[in-house]
């Protein structure tokens, strides 16, 4: 769709698009973690963020519509490069260790996730689009709980023990 930007408008459009890629590689990777981890503590936050990124996938979509702009998707490299190097630590990793990197990588994309809201609200705050913006905020509100919990995930399994099973 974009072979060049001209302006700041289409940047953002883009983005836009790229962060809607975002999610739906997300509700993906989340399932697969969900199916692969041992713990219900973990499984449980995963699961409500998926329906969670489910919900960012329909803000996003309004903001297009809000936008006047035709639903595009847009390449999200960065996602993709975080799944495959998880997936690849999962193939590697003993079983009782999975969780380790299951929430290792919830982290990760969740910070990335961060970054992009944060950076596609500024452009939407400057563009005066405040119904967009609310949208975005919604989505960001989310994945900034969802790294609160991740962290703390990953401090209860360091101090129990990482491994499933181990004695801390």
């Amino acid at each position: 769709m974009f072979e060049r930007f001209d302006t700041p408008e289409e940047i953002f459009n883009y983005k836009l698009g790229s962060a809607l890629t975002m999610e739906r590689q997300l509700v993906e990777l989340l399932e697969q973690l969900e199916e692969r981890t041992l713990r219900e503590e973990i499984r449980h936050p995963l699961a409500v963020h998926r329906e969670e990124t489910l919900q960012h996938i329909e803000n996003i979509k309004q903001c297009f519509k809000l936008l006047g702009e035709e639903v595009h998707n847009q390449p999200c490299s960065v996602v993709d490069a975080m799944a495959n190097e998880g997936r690849a630590m999962l193939k590697k990793t003993d079983d009782s260790l999975a969780d380790v990197v299951i929430v290792a990588l919830a982290s990760e994309a969740e910070h990335y996730e961060v970054a992009v809201y944060e950076t596609l609200i500024a452009n939407a705050d400057a563009r005066k689009a405040a119904a967009v913006a609310k949208l975005l905020r919604e989505n960001l509100a989310q994945d900034k709980h969802a790294l609160t919990v991740a962290r703390t995930l990953m401090k209860t399994i360091l101090e129990q023990g990482i491994a499933v099973g181990a004695s801390a």
